[in-house]
């Protein structure tokens, strides 16, 4: 014997605006008599903030408090018995309520919308209970138009733009990369821009875009960050022809990125690396190494970049 939530809608996207509306199937050979059936929806941001890269991280470990968005109980029937489906309509936003944030899971904040439902049962038999993820999104009618052309940055990537040491022959002989990207763009949209290899004295392995995000968080009077790769995308592979135009074309996640968030207590930020590796026998002997880490072997680019929710 169980229950199930059924949505009315498979993909579980909702607007705050909007209610949550379904079923309520119990799987079970014949009727059961219950007492009560409740609703449960909770909305909340927890910040977990790791340890192992920073003192003060360790030290604030766990100290950051969720912070509620939403929390609503709603009876959906009295006592009775009930049969194979129960349906349900919710308001999600109360009146006056404009605290949403959109779904998001990072490596340090989550922001998450549960809703449970609950049969009581009585003492002689164990209450049923489950429970399903929302996937919040900003309401339509408020959103900006996207901005026509995108918001592009151009960039460009040499020995003398590296601030980490290189290996002795790309520091004599030079390298020279130039293109542009976006600098803002919407979730319904591809990170879009091109490059190209003006010149490189040592021969190139490959050409990466990686997707990254930023996460603050203010514990006590304190605000810890940290950078974490969502996603790498491969833009060349192998020791690209000079002067051709190579397109930059990634697809964005969507339960990892958000819009661009700047909370009080918490923010939500993103950046892009584009980051180049040259062949050299050392990347042999570190197979494994950071990505995110600055090595002699690489040369790299990181450019600001704001999410946002477009109609």
């Amino acid at each position: 014997m169980s229950i199930e939530i059924k949505l009315s809608r498979p993909n579980r996207v909702y607007f705050p605006a909007e209610s949550l509306r379904g079923k309520i199937i119990v799987k079970s050979p014949s009727s059961i008599s219950h007492y009560g059936i409740r609703l449960i929806l909770d909305g909340s941001v927890t910040r977990q903030v790791r340890g192992g890269s920073a003192g003060a991280i360790e030290a604030f470990y766990g100290a950051a408090k969720p912070i509620r968005i939403m929390n609503k109980t709603v009876e959906i029937k009295p006592s009775g018995k009930i049969g194979s489906g129960i349906p349900f309509s919710v308001n999600l936003r109360q009146q006056g309520d404009d605290r949403f944030h959109e779904t998001f899971h990072g490596a340090n904040i989550n922001i998450q919308y549960l809703v449970t439902v609950d049969v009581v049962r009585g003492y002689l038999y164990k209450s049923l209970s489950t429970t399903v993820e929302l996937i919040i999104e900003s309401d339509k009618a408020n959103l900006p138009e996207p901005p026509v052309p995108p918001e592009m940055v151009i960039f460009y990537i040499t020995q003398d733009t590296q601030r980490h040491p290189l290996l002795p022959e790309l520091r004599s002989g030079g390298f020279r990369v130039t293109g542009k990207v976006s600098s803002q763009c919407s979730l319904l949209d591809p990170i879009s821009g091109e490059l190209m290899v003006e010149a490189s004295s040592v021969p190139i392995n490959s050409i990466d875009l990686q997707l990254l995000r930023v996460e603050s968080i203010l514990v006590g009077e304190k605000i810890v960050t940290e950078s974490s790769l969502i996603q790498t995308t491969q833009i060349a592979d192998g020791d690209v022809c000079r002067g051709v135009t190579i397109p930059i074309y990634v697809i964005l996640p969507r339960l990892l990125t958000c819009p661009t968030v700047l909370a009080g207590p918490f923010s939500i930020e993103f950046k892009i690396s584009i980051i180049i590796t040259f062949k050299s026998e050392l990347v042999k002997l570190h197979p494994k190494s950071d990505p995110k880490t600055p090595r002699l072997w690489l040369a790299m680019e990181t450019i600001p970049l704001e999410l946002i929710r477009t109609k």
